[in-house]
């Protein structure tokens, strides 16, 4: 069993520690691009191709008078009718492209950015006890004195 007491020391000298430490900082960067915008409802669409093929495809139907004659007018019907829609919906977009505008819009992104800074980790604290010079690294400057643990036993 060890005598256990505690008692202050006297500090000589306190030199702070320096480090470099680095750490990452969310950073949103922001720029403007011109971008195309097209009207509401400006949007390209299958519909007129298929309603155009479905329209020739009956007409070409209708026309032919033997069955193999109706087979064939309502694929080339169908054919004709939607190379023509195909032209209307190039048509309209078109007119749908050059109805677009270009406006300066603002883009952000979010980047992590590592930056370096220097800052005090610890201390290095130099004390006396029984006429001998020590020293220890703290986390914080203990001022004037250290206090010690001292533990006697027999050897």
């Amino acid at each position: 069993m060890a005598d256990v007491r505690y008692v202050d020391a006297p500090v000589t000298q306190v030199e702070p520690i320096i480090e470099t430490v680095a750490y990452t900082e969310p950073e949103e960067r922001c720029w403007f691009e011109e971008v195309d915008v097209r009207p509401r409802g400006a949007s390209q669409s299958a519909t007129t191709p298929l309603i155009g093929a479905l329209i020739g495809g009956a007409i070409g139907n209708a026309v032919g008078h033997k069955k193999r004659n109706k087979q064939v007018g309502a694929v080339v019907g169908a054919l004709i009718g939607g190379s023509i829609a195909a032209d209307i919906g190039r048509q309209q977009s078109r007119t749908q492209v050059s109805s677009t505008r270009r406006v300066r819009q603002e883009v952000c992104e979010v980047v992590s950015e590592t930056k370096y800074r220097r800052e005090v980790t610890g201390y290095l604290v130099t004390y006396e006890f029984g006429g001998e010079s020590y020293q220890t690294r703290l986390q914080r400057n203990p001022g004037d004195t250290v206090r010690l643990r001292v533990s006697v036993r027999p050897a």
